[in-house]
């Protein structure tokens, strides 16, 4: 089975969570809403703790940082698209351009990013880092999330 389609049928065969009352909100219109980046690229900035292979956990990454380091463990992750231009997995500079344009209201001030390469047991990011990273993001502020999963 070739490298992709070895990546597809294994994606496949992971349960997925069932949650039997999904929350669900009416968010603010996007012209007034604060909106963050979540990613799961494992982007930090270099003076950050790098990600490990079994790390659940997250880092902020502020709005103004561009020393940015990617730190995916996944030998299929192609790494030029990053080393162009970090909006590939991190689209900062759009917000700020949709935040200009006044198509949002703001940008967060900080945004989170997590390893998407997790252990088969996501029991830690469901429970813990998952929810913490929420409420801190909530405290902050902000109303919506673009999700650039890696």
């Amino acid at each position: 089975m070739a490298g992709d389609e070895a990546m597809r049928a294994f994606g496949d065969s992971l349960p997925a969570p069932v949650f039997d009352n999904p929350a669900w909100v009416t968010p603010r219109p996007l012209a007034e809403a604060t909106v963050a980046i979540v990613t799961s690229a494992a982007i930090h900035q270099s003076s950050d703790e790098r990600f490990t292979a079994d790390d659940a956990g997250y880092r902020f990454i502020d709005r103004s940082a561009r020393d940015l380091v990617l730190g995916h463990w996944s030998p299929n992750f192609d790494r030029t698209g990053f080393s162009l231009d970090i909006n590939v997995v991190f689209p900062i500079d759009r917000l700020e351009e949709l935040a200009a344009d006044g198509t949002i209201g703001r940008v967060a001030d900080r945004h989170l990013s997590f390893a998407g390469n997790q252990p088969d047991d996501v029991a830690v990011l469901r429970h813990d880092s998952g929810p913490a990273a929420a409420a801190a993001l909530k405290a902050d502020g902000v109303d919506i999330v673009l999700l650039t999963p890696v």
